[in-house]
């Protein structure tokens, strides 16, 4: 799934699902900031949203002709489920704010449907909040127990230790029956390699030098003692394995699979051809009985469970929407094995420890009701330099629907790459979940420790970044001028970051006329595109915020519709904190702003509040983490106190800037400012 932009009905590609639409009513200002009043133009903006959903056993995406006409198109995927109406197929609402309105239109669908749930009324997988690694781009299929050792060690040694880890593929019982040993592989037959049985294949038992290592079990115990990983997630297909499963192998019996032959729907084929669905159109699936799959699902997740196994992470879940024939469909095959997926999960993962992966497709989405994680996006891609830009810019623009019932997950990235920096950022601010797949040895630790606090631990943001207002219908990647912006909030704070995805890459279907090229562009931060910050922003707001730089280093005071410019080559990025100015006792006006030398900033920041007497006034601060801590102050404190110890601080007149030093590993921390 990915963004298009366009300004006419024929501008909408196949599946799409969703439409946003922009309706302005012009004023005779110009759309931009008066240098007097800094006051913004009156401009009446409205927003019109279609949301294709799905109506019984039908699901529904919208389409734009050549004669500039929208319809909608409604599947099935089983030539025997048919209907000559479609009576609920399209949602359509209308508003003043973009983001309440995607909100509030999907819990009525929520309520309406009764398919889905909302994320607010879904479990939150404890893994969220601590730094992970995922073992694919290190090993590949080639990962072993002495691998991972190898990788946690490495951490270690650099003083950032992952607390979860996705054991990806390479661990199971497989087996490629198009294969033989010796020969060269034939391309494709790789995707029909099948799944043999529930428990790991031979690397993990007896292995390592001493053989310490006698199956899964020891192994996973080993690592949560020896390296303190928290949670351990494991890599699986939906179905399985990428082919299924082995209808032929003794404990794949029991679930009465069967060879079947997969269906594209022309709506996709008519995008992108793509290889893994092409190979097993020829090769075919193993498919469990929908009758049978919670029993393989409990069978395989109980053992994993009793292995120590905290999580999962289910791939190619698209893979069911192809084979919905002499199923009833599409939408009732990918409900039945969603329902039988989570099930299991809440059985067997206490914490709802599931992450979702190439869950895009609209069956998937609205037949999720505990699933709480999912990936937002195409893979992390280190090798293909021209993909980096259309990652981050798809992940930000994909969560405008993923985000109102998922976590987003924006996928691993390198600390050690030459787009480390910008994808670390983009990490930081996307409320996501934070996790590597360095190969050992292979880390920058300048750029983890701006992401992970010591014990391991993230600051991540409130919501799913999305992009501001100002950029929802422009192109942050080919139309050579705009800067993406993606806003999200913390407890007290706001955060923008800004990043120059422009000539390094292009839309699939569209290419670039020149060659990728470094290009500088300017444009202009304000504290309105955090939305609602009011709502973090308290009684005691003075209408203006502070706004720190994070690359720069900077301070600087800004008006509420106030702007501050920016200038960014091509994979550069800048971070800022937004702080409302708060006014509190004898006319202090503070801001608390966090942790200086972490991206997220404002994420350290947990509470605020004051006290004052007759002699004396006190800003009390919540604080999480270790370094330095900042705040704004328009006077100098007498004295400042951490966790009941009065401490050193600095303070800079010139701009406000008040700074104390931290230190322990990151827990919770009282900070008071005693005025």
């Amino acid at each position: 799934m990915i963004p298009s932009l366009g300004r006419s009905a024929s501008d909408v590609p196949k599946e799409t699902q969703l439409l946003l639409l922009e309706a302005k009513e012009e004023s005779s200002l110009e759309d931009e900031l008066s240098s007097d009043s800094e006051e913004l133009a009156t401009d009446k903006t409205s927003y019109i949203l279609f949301l294709p959903v799905l109506d019984g056993q039908f699901r529904a995406t919208l389409q734009g002709t050549q004669s500039n006409q929208l319809q909608f198109c409604t599947e099935s995927g089983d030539a025997r489920v048919q209907t000559s109406q479609s009576l609920e197929a399209v949602f359509v609402n209308s508003g003043d704010n973009p983001f309440e309105l995607i909100r509030d239109s999907i819990k009525i669908l929520e309520k309406h449907k009764g398919t889905f749930c909302h994320l607010e009324n879904k479990r939150i997988p404890a893994h969220l909040d601590w730094f992970g690694w995922c073992t694919w781009d290190a090993f590949y299929t080639e990962v072993s127990p002495q691998g991972i050792k190898e990788g946690l060690q490495s951490f270690s040694n650099g003083g950032c230790s992952p607390k979860f880890i996705i054991i990806d593929d390479g661990w199971q019982e497989i087996l490629n029956t198009f294969h033989k040993e010796g020969e060269p592989v034939i391309e494709g037959t790789q995707f029909a390699t099948r799944l043999a049985d529930i428990k790991e294949n031979k690397k993990f038992i007896n292995a390592g030098s001493d053989n310490s290592c006698s199956n899964l079990h020891d192994f996973v115990d080993s690592i949560k003692h020896n390296t303190n990983v928290k949670y351990v997630y494991m890599w699986h297909a939906l179905a399985g394995y990428w082919g299924g499963v082995l209808p032929s192998s003794d404990t794949m019996k029991k679930y009465n699979p069967k060879l079947a032959y997969p269906i594209q729907s022309p709506g996709a084929t008519g995008n992108l051809r793509d290889i893994a669905m092409d190979s097993l159109e020829k090769y075919g699936v193993g498919i469990i009985d929908p009758e049978n799959i919670y029993d393989f699902y409990n069978d395989y997740h109980s053992y994993l469970a009793s292995c120590g196994v905290d999580g999962i992470k289910v791939d190619v879940q698209n893979l069911m929407e192809t084979l919905g024939s002499g199923y009833g469909g599409r939408v009732s095959l990918t409900k039945r094995y969603q329902e039988a997926l989570e099930k299991s999960v809440t059985r067997h993962f206490k914490d709802n420890n599931i992450i979702c992966c190439m869950s895009h497709n609209s069956d998937s989405i609205y037949s999720s009701k505990k699933s709480a994680t999912a990936r937002a996006s195409e893979d992390f891609m280190p090798r293909e330099p021209t993909f980096q830009t259309l990652h981050i810019a798809s992940v930000a623009f994909n969560s405008l629907l993923l985000g109102e019932i998922f976590v987003p997950d924006w996928d691993m990235f390198h600390s050690k790459h030459e787009t480390a920096e910008f994808h670390a950022a983009a990490r930081a601010i996307g409320g996501c979940a934070v996790y590597v797949s360095d190969k050992p040895g292979n880390h920058d630790f300048k750029i983890l420790k701006k992401l992970v606090l010591p014990n391991g631990s993230v600051l991540r943001a409130r919501f799913a970044g999305r992009p501001t207002r100002d950029c929802l219908f422009e192109d942050p990647v080919m139309d050579g001028k705009s800067l993406l912006k993606i806003w999200n909030l913390n407890a007290l704070t706001g955060v923008v970051g800004v990043f120059n995805c422009q000539g390094a890459g292009s839309w699939p279907l569209k290419s670039l006329e020149a060659a990728p090229l470094r290009i500088t562009i300017s444009g202009k931060v304000r504290p309105l595109d955090v939305e609602f910050l009011e709502e973090v922003a308290g009684e005691n707001w003075s209408g203006s915020c502070i706004v720190y730089a994070f690359n720069a280093g900077l301070l600087s005071m800004v008006s509420h519709r106030g702007k501050l410019e920016t200038s960014l080559e091509t994979l550069q990025c800048e971070i800022y904190t937004v702080s409302p100015i708060r006014v509190f006792g004898h006319d202090v006006h503070f801001a608390p702003i966090g942790l200086l030398d972490m991206y997220n900033s404002g994420g350290a920041v947990e509470a605020l509040d004051c006290n004052m007497d007759v002699s004396q006034f006190i800003v009390k601060v919540q604080g999480r983490g270790c370094g330095r801590f900042g705040a704004y102050s328009n006077v100098r404190p007498k004295r400042c106190v951490v966790d009941m110890k009065e401490e050193e601080f600095s303070y800079n007149p010139e701009d406000g800037l008040l700074t104390i030093k931290l230190d322990g590993e990151g827990n919770s921390r009282d900070i008071e400012f005693v005025y």
